[in-house]
């Protein structure tokens, strides 16, 4: 009695305590799963300036809401690459004292066709009106939030095309380098060569390690900088139908196509049920026993499954065909019979005017000049059939232009109405005109398919419970056991394949040939993740798929994996060039053939700007370059080239007559460097630090 007395007085105390331990426990666990240990609240930084996740996670949800099919990691993407290029150009931009004028602002504004456009602020003239305009946002105060976010990107806008403007002008191509260009396009050589070809030698007697694709990466290495991945290899079981699954269904659907009885329990009588042959109504018994509801319009004979297509045209109505296999589908077909002119092909010339519909205006012209000009056509095309195509491509408003005005196949009512009624109602060859929303049309009806309409009961092919259960137990077993084994040699003892390892970044979506598989790759960049854990993970009407996260890249440099089909075909040449180098001995260039037992072959007219060996060789611009070197009748020694080892005897050079003016050549590497102005934006980022905080917040 007194233990319990006691208990009793201090009971308060012990469940304060395990409240505590309790709570202790929770906040432990929040932790331990991520709740509570973001290390930042930024969702990254570029350059010391931070990105706040508030404002990143607003973009991205726009983004999300105007993007058809973005999905969350996508759009992170997009603004996070937006954002490192903003802040790394406005960098740019302050360092240079860059301001932007109020003319130039609303130059910009006036370019985005909601703004320069808008009714709201365009005069009787039809054209922008700044007044109108800087008087609708004082008059609306609640548009005011809009015109700011406009002002800013139009600001970074018109900052970026004076950086623009002043990296342009800060590209020039000297005299000199135009007289280089001349002179590598009209100095020629003549020389004989001598060639032992790197695919003399086997590839297979020449190997290549991983750590000689390492060294060579490292030495190269702005040409394999990549971000850190994770290696992860995988198991796919699929979870598809077995035979005996595809038996049962072609059973279940063939058994349609007759009558059943069946026993009625409120009139404890047998009723005989009809079947597809003989339903009266066909359209309710397709959509009681299909996966496909009943379509009813007619079908032309290339929209039917190719395989069965001929068969399925050729039903005679009430005739039935199959089961078949459609897709992913057992289907039988009865045919309701054929109707003619189902679908039409034809060619339009269009001629817009101010005030139509036209797409692609050529050139403003009133209704009654697009008229007439419309007749004057129709009249030429009617003199001269052949000259339709010709004059849509010269002439037609519409994109289909570039097609001779071709429209392609199409059906009922997929036209506007006049388009739509002229094509049915006419046979193939007539040639009319018919104005639309769109203008003035001339049409040419050019052909007409027949069309068959079926009703198809189609049922899916898809795995039965008792197989799926299979699947889900083979996958649970070897997730289980790879756990804690080997994951190819378990894969392989319960006969199941691994697949290629794929390489992935932190924000990647994309999962090898599996298409976006997000989930897997977030798990492999979990920081509760350690390399060789195993998970499995189920894909929607695919399977399931164990994966294993294998190893890390932090060298900054891309896997072994990926760089092997680039780098070791050219270590191996380099491998295979001390071979043929060790063969090519001699004091002409004649022994020197013999001895790697190749031809002495000749060179005429080559050109350092193309410099290309005859015989279908190829591009080898060091060979070239070492003929130009020598001086007359003087051998080289074993060059390396980009198809094997070569040695050339000059023959003779012709130098190029010396012009005064080399302008032309200076314009021609001009065009060749206007691209380089887009080069500066990569460099930026290769050169900033940038620390993205993305994988801390879900994305």
């Amino acid at each position: 009695m007194a233990v319990l007395a006691k208990i009793r007085q201090r009971s308060a105390l012990l469940i304060g305590v395990i409240a505590l331990a309790l709570f202790a426990f929770i906040i432990q666990d929040l932790i331990g799963k991520g709740t509570f240990s973001q290390s930042s609240k930024d969702v990254g930084s570029i350059d010391g300036k931070d990105i706040s996740f508030e404002d990143f996670r607003v973009k991205v949800s726009n983004v999300e809401k105007s993007g058809q099919g973005v999905t969350t990691t996508e759009a992170a993407n997009r603004v996070w690459d937006q954002e490192v290029s903003i802040a790394l150009l406005s960098a740019q931009f302050d360092k240079l004292g860059l301001r932007v004028g109020e003319k130039h602002l609303l130059e910009v504004l006036k370019a985005d066709p909601n703004i320069g456009k808008n009714p709201m602020f365009l005069n009787a003239a039809g054209m922008f009106d700044i007044v109108k305009f800087k008087e609708y946002f004082k008059s609306n105060p609640e548009a005011a939030q809009f015109i700011t976010e406009k002002e800013k990107e139009a600001t970074l806008n018109a900052k970026f095309q004076i950086y623009n403007t002043l990296v342009k002008a800060g590209l020039y191509t000297t005299a000199s380098e135009g007289k280089l260009k001349y002179e590598m396009e009209a100095n020629k050589v003549n020389f004989a060569y001598a060639g032992a070809l790197y695919s003399s030698i086997k590839d297979s007697e020449v190997k290549i390690s991983d750590s000689e694709i390492v060294d060579y990466m490292k030495k190269n290495e702005k040409k394999f900088k990549a971000d850190a991945t994770r290696e992860i290899q995988y198991v796919l079981v699929e979870d598809k139908p077995s035979k005996e699954d595809e038996a049962e269904i072609k059973a279940k659907i063939t058994a349609l196509l007759n009558g059943r009885v069946e026993y009625n329990a409120k009139t404890k009588t047998n009723d005989t049920l009809p079947g597809f042959r003989n339903a009266t109504n066909i359209a309710e018994f397709v959509n009681a026993n299909s996966d496909v509801p009943y379509d009813s319009t007619y079908i032309a004979k290339n929209s039917l499954p190719a395989v069965d297509a001929d068969k399925l045209f050729s039903l005679a109505p009430g005739q039935i065909y199959g089961p078949y296999v459609f897709g992913k589908y057992y289907a039988i077909s009865k045919s309701l019979g054929f109707k003619a002119g189902v679908n039409a092909k034809a060619s339009h010339i269009l001629i817009g005017y101010e005030g139509s519909q036209t797409p692609n205006q050529k050139e403003k012209r009133t209704k009654e000049e697009a008229k007439a000009k419309a007749e004057g056509i129709l009249a030429q095309v009617q003199a001269n059939p052949d000259s339709f195509m010709m004059l849509a491509f010269t002439s037609s408003d519409d994109s289909s232009a570039q097609q001779g005005g071709d429209l392609g196949y199409f059906g009922p009512n997929q036209m506007v109405k006049p388009f739509n009624d002229f094509v049915f109602n006419n046979g193939i060859g007539k040639v009319g005109l018919v104005e639309t929303p769109f203008g003035f049309h001339i049409i040419k009806i050019t052909d007409k398919q027949d069309g068959i309409r079926l009703a198809t009961i189609a049922q899916k092919i898809q795995p039965s419970e008792a197989t799926s259960d299979k699947v889900f137990t083979l996958a649970t077993k070897f997730e289980m056991e790879a756990a804690d084994k080997d994951f190819n040699a378990t894969a392989k003892q319960l006969g199941l394949k691994v697949a290629a390892p794929v390489t992935a970044k932190a924000m990647d979506e994309a999962f090898g040939p599996l298409g976006n598989q997000r989930s897997i790759i977030r798990w492999a960049f979990d920081k509760e993740t350690s390399e060789g854990d195993v998970k499995r993970f189920e894909i929607a009407n695919v399977g399931h798929v164990i994966a294993q996260y294998k190893s890390e890249n932090k060298s900054g440099l891309v896997s072994v994996t990926l760089a092997r089909p680039y780098v070791e075909p050219i270590l191996k040449n380099k491998k295979k060039a001390e071979i043929l180098k060790a063969k090519m001995t001699g004091s002409s260039i004649e022994a020197i053939a013999k001895s790697a037992g190749v031809a002495v072959q000749q060179a005429t007219n080559v050109t350092m700007d193309n410099p290309v060996l005859p015989g279908g060789v190829g591009q080898e611009p060091k060979v070239v370059g070492n003929a130009f070197a020598l001086s007359a009748n003087k051998v080289s020694a074993p060059i390396e080239g980009n198809t094997g080892v070569y040695v050339v005897k000059n023959i003779s050079t012709v130098k190029a007559p010396a012009i005064a003016n080399h302008a032309a050549y200076v314009a021609k590497l001009k065009a060749q460097s206007t691209s380089d102005a887009s080069r500066i934006l990569p460099a930026l980022k290769t050169n900033a630090k940038i620390e993205d905080n993305r994988l801390q917040f879900n994305y």
